[in-house]
C-alpha cells in the first residue's frame, strides 16, 4: 500500500495542528514520549519534529509533507514545494512577527544603530542575511528561549524574536525598532513527493480539507421555519456566503431557509428575526466551509 509520510509540528503549533486536522476529518493520537502518532488513514504514517527541523527533513525525503513556520523554510534556505499556506493560532489568528527589539531607554531606534553591537536570536542565519543584505556589521548569537532576557541582563544588546501582540516584548521593557518578517503556518512537500501522482494527489486532498476546516472557524449554521408572506423580510436580514438556501415545506405556506454566517453576528440577528417571523431557529457548528 502507498504511504504518504507527515511531519506534524511539536511544539506550540501541535496542538493547534491536531485540532486542525480532527475537523478536517483525521484523527490523531499522540502516545506518551512517542515520536510516531497513531492516524485513522492507513495510507498516512505521521511523524512529530520540531518546527525548527522540518523543511529540512521534507526537502531531504525523510518526510513526502510536513507543517511548519515560512520563518523555519527561510532560517534553514529549504527547497520545499509551498502546497497552501494555513492561517492559525492558539491566540490570535494573526501571523506571527519576527522583530527587531531594544532596550526602551536605549539610543537604538533603526537597524543601522546597531552596527558592532551584539544580537541575540534563534533566527541566526536569517538575522545575519537581513542585516547583511544592509551592510550592517552586528555579532549575531543563537539563543535557545528566554531571548529577551539575554537583553536585560546585558547579554546582548538587542533580540531578534517572535511575537503575535508584542506584549512578551513589553513586559521586559523592551521596544520594538523594526518588523522582519511575517510567518504563518505553511503545507509544504518535498519535490518527489509533489512529482509522484498518487502523492500529489493525497497532499491535495488534505490542502483541501485543512482549507475547508480553517475557513469554517468562526463560523455558524443557521436554519430556520419562515412563513411564506414573511420569507422577503428575514432573507433581507441574512448575510451569507452566497445566498441562503429556501425549501418549500409539508406545510405549502411555509418555507425553510438555511445559510452560514459569522458567529460574532448570531447574538444580534436572532432576535431580529423572531422579529421578522422565524420560528424553529436551529444554530450549529460547522467543520468545514468548502
Amino acid at each position: 500500500m502507498n504511504k504518504l509520510k507527515l511531519g506534524i509540528p511539536k511544539g506550540s503549533l501541535e496542538k493547534a495542528t491536531i485540532d486542525l486536522f480532527a475537523k478536517s476529518g483525521w484523527r490523531i493520537d499522540v502516545h506518551h514520549r512517542s515520536y510516531f502518532p497513531d492516524i485513522d488513514d492507513p495510507e498516512i504514517a505521521c511523524s512529530i519534529c520540531r518546527a525548527q527541523e522540518m523543511s529540512r527533513y521534507v526537502e531531504q525525503g525523510t518526510l513526502d509533507v510536513g507543517i511548519t513556520g515560512r520563518d523555519w523554510i527561510l532560517e534553514n534556505e529549504s527547497d520545499v514545494v509551498f502546497v497552501t499556506e494555513l492561517v492559525y493560532s492558539k491566540v490570535s489568528r494573526r501571523p506571527a512577527r519576527w522583530v527587531l527589539a531594544v532596550p526602551g531607554d536605549s539610543p537604538y531606534r533603526k537597524a543601522e544603530d546597531l552596527a558592532g553591537k551584539k544580537i541575540a536570536t534563534e533566527m541566526v542565519n536569517f538575522t545575519r542575511r537581513y542585516f547583511a543584505e544592509r551592510n550592517v556589521d552586528v555579532q549575531v548569537e543563537f539563543s535557545w528561549g528566554a531571548t529577551e532576557a539575554k537583553v536585560v541582563s546585558g547579554l546582548a544588546d538587542a533580540v531578534v524574536e517572535v511575537t503575535e501582540t508584542g506584549s512578551t516584548i513589553r513586559a521586559h521593557g523592551l521596544v520594538i525598532i523594526e518588523e522582519l518578517m511575517e510567518s504563518t503556518p505553511q503545507l509544504i512537500a518535498n519535490h518527489a513527493a509533489w512529482a509522484d501522482p498518487w502523492k500529489r494527489k493525497k497532499i491535495e486532498q488534505i490542502a483541501l480539507l485543512l482549507k475547508g476546516a480553517l475557513r469554517a472557524h468562526r463560523l455558524v449554521g443557521l436554519k430556520m421555519n419562515v412563513p411564506k408572506e414573511r420569507l422577503a423580510s428575514v432573507v433581507d436580514l441574512l448575510p451569507s456566503l452566497n445566498a441562503p438556501t429556501v425549501s418549500p415545506l409539508y406545510d405549502a405556506g411555509w418555507c425553510s431557509v438555511e445559510t452560514v454566517i459569522a458567529e460574532n453576528v448570531v447574538r444580534e440577528l436572532i432576535p431580529r428575526l423572531t422579529e421578522a417571523g422565524a420560528q424553529g431557529i436551529i444554530e450549529y457548528n460547522l467543520n468545514k466551509v468548502l
